[in-house]
């Protein structure tokens, strides 16, 4: 069942980061990371190219381990939380094979995440992302929207509770972003968890509350409005400008 939007957001945390350093050689990517993430809300982390974004997000799919401070998500170590298939992660580039169906690719993530009634949770996510009617198609005979809908549905076969999603419509046209936010609002209605990464402005106003990035620490947290009212701008781009040059 749907939830209305008030009532799917909770005070339970689902990402909780305190001081989170992460480095590659001589490069901090994270100096101290620190960010709250509200089970059943939309959390953007918006910020340039080099950020941390993609560095955090990996470090919560459990797939980089921090040098230092505490991360939990949904009350677990990050693997713990993976291995017990809470957590969705949508990487940038589709990760998909392309000789194979839509079908085959997503019957193959669904064995390696052991998910149970397969054709079902495969006809409802090709449902969510409506591409019902392409799920004997070829990947490679596809769109790279229509790719990127398949990786979604990927994403979505084991039902995570928390779902990561890396710049998730980089290089979409405008109506297909719209779609997808769209169905990031369905999930997120019924009580899913989204942390999204982006540098578009008019992406990161459909968060729920937004942490600006740069340079390996988060600068301010809030709303859109909340965010554009404490730097006493006109709109998000100028507030981002404002709130990096203050940091």
């Amino acid at each position: 069942m749907v939830l209305p939007r008030e009532l799917a957001v909770t005070t339970e945390i689902a990402v909780d980061a305190q001081g989170v350093r992460k480095r590659f050689g001589a490069v901090e990517a994270l100096r101290g990371l620190d960010l709250r993430v509200r089970a059943g809300e939309i959390y953007g982390l918006l910020g340039p190219n080099g950020s941390g974004k993609t560095t955090f997000i990996r470090c919560v799919a459990g797939l980089l381990r921090p040098e230092a401070g505490t991360l939990t998500v949904l009350g677990k170590a990050p693997r713990a939380a993976v291995s017990a298939g809470s957590v969705g992660y949508m990487t940038q580039a589709p990760a998909l094979y392309g000789e194979l169906s839509v079908d085959e690719n997503l019957r193959f993530f669904a064995a390696l995440q052991s998910v149970p009634d397969v054709d079902k949770r495969i006809e409802d996510a090709l449902r969510t992302v409506d591409l019902l009617d392409r799920q004997r198609s070829v990947v490679n005979t596809l769109s790279g929207g229509m790719r990127t809908r398949v990786s979604l549905a990927a994403t979505l076969l084991h039902q995570p509770r928390l779902l990561l999603l890396d710049e998730p419509t980089v290089g979409v046209d405008p109506v297909l972003r719209q779609e997808f936010w769209a169905y990031f609002r369905r999930l997120a209605s019924a009580g899913t968890t989204l942390l999204v990464s982006s540098h578009v402005m008019d992406e990161a106003s459909r968060c729920d509350r937004l942490g600006l990035i740069r340079a390996g620490v988060v600068l301010a947290e809030g709303s859109a409005t909340e965010l554009i009212s404490r730097a006493g701008t006109r709109d998000l781009e100028s507030a981002f400008l404002a709130l990096a040059a203050a940091g």
